[in-house]
């Protein structure tokens, strides 16, 4: 049976090893030089995977634009839906069962993929490995951007927080005599807190909720099993890092030495379920974009999900020490 080697680390130019930062393995270090290429810059192959997410909104808006039974239907600020009467769509109404039991919940189904991954996957060594330990900490950094944009930050939500700084307030509704006294009608600091009394929270600009989770969640699960995905199909993997002399250096899959059949399991121990809650949350992702929000509240949406991804999967590329803590994905 076949095995895999471990790439080799080639010399310098006077015949001495590369020097290594004490955070990378040296079988990980390819081709250390002068070459001043961002490591924060994505790789063709990421490059290619993140314009997936622009791309999708993108085409749900314009499909929301030229379609005839979209764009004639109703649509509510208020609640960034179109009313259930009226929704040109199952997949426009917000109780259809897949907004209801996964987007909603999208934050446990991206936890539940990336603890399969991670245990089933082989290539992430026996027990708890280093392997293992950074990535449940970029995991828990992932959730912790989730968090303060979405539940909680000191107080409310970063997209609460920015909801009211724009001039947005709670509105009670639930009677005539709170819409004749609006004036003195107590605001709500949370859309959850408005929602409870039977307000409706308008007027400021609402960040897209299920743009960010679903953009956050499919990119964790997609830069988590990639290298497992490059090394046993053999696709292009050349991120760059910053190594601890200053020099910038191209990183493979670290690849043990394993069979084919291992290799083969890889691919499959975790992988198959994860692409399928990331493929989902794609396809939700593209409704969405069809039906609910406007173009600023989807980009803006995008916008925040790419600051943690950014700050967890590239930021350490150029970052030794940073990067001695998170590490990177299948190295």
């Amino acid at each position: 049976m076949a095995t895999r080697r471990k790439p080799t680390t080639p010399p310098t130019a006077n015949g001495k090893p590369a020097p290594l930062t004490t955070t990378m393995p040296s079988s990980s270090i390819v081709n250390p030089s002068s070459n001043r290429r961002s490591p924060f810059l994505p790789t063709r192959l990421e490059a290619q995977l993140i314009s997936i997410y622009p791309l999708t909104l993108l085409l749900g808006s314009i499909f929301s634009t030229l379609s005839p039974s979209t764009r004639s239907a109703p649509y509510s600020a208020a609640s960034q839906s179109h009313p259930p009467e009226f929704a040109p769509s199952y997949f426009a109404q917000k109780k259809n069962v897949f907004n209801v039991y996964f987007v909603k919940k999208g934050w446990f189904w991206t936890t539940l993929a990336f603890s399969i991954f991670l245990v089933f996957n082989s290539g992430m060594g026996k027990g708890l490995s280093v392997r293992r330990i950074r990535a449940l900490l970029r995991y828990a950094s992932m959730t912790m951007w989730w968090v303060v944009v979405t539940q909680w930050f000191f107080g409310p939500p970063l997209i609460d927080r920015g909801f009211r700084f724009t001039g947005g307030q709670c509105e009670l509704l639930r009677d005539a005599n709170a819409r004749e006294e609006m004036s003195e009608t107590r605001e709500y600091f949370t859309a959850a807190a408005c929602k409870a009394v039977g307000g409706t929270w308008k007027g400021g600009h609402d960040i897209s909720g299920h743009v960010f989770l679903l953009i956050l969640g499919s990119a964790l699960l997609w830069f988590e099993f990639l290298p497992a995905l490059t090394h046993a199909e053999g696709l292009r993997d050349g991120r760059r890092i910053l190594l601890g002399d200053g020099k910038v250096a191209s990183v493979a899959v670290e690849k043990e030495e394993v069979t084919d059949k291992e290799a083969s399991r890889e691919t499959t121990g975790g992988v198959k379920f994860a692409i399928g809650v990331a493929a989902l949350m794609w396809w939700m992702l593209l409704m969405t974009a069809a039906y609910f929000h406007t173009w600023f509240e989807k980009f803006t949406g995008l916008l925040v999900a790419f600051v943690g991804l950014w700050s967890v999967y590239f930021l350490p590329r150029g970052m030794p020490g940073l990067r001695a803590v998170l590490g990177m994905p299948g190295v």
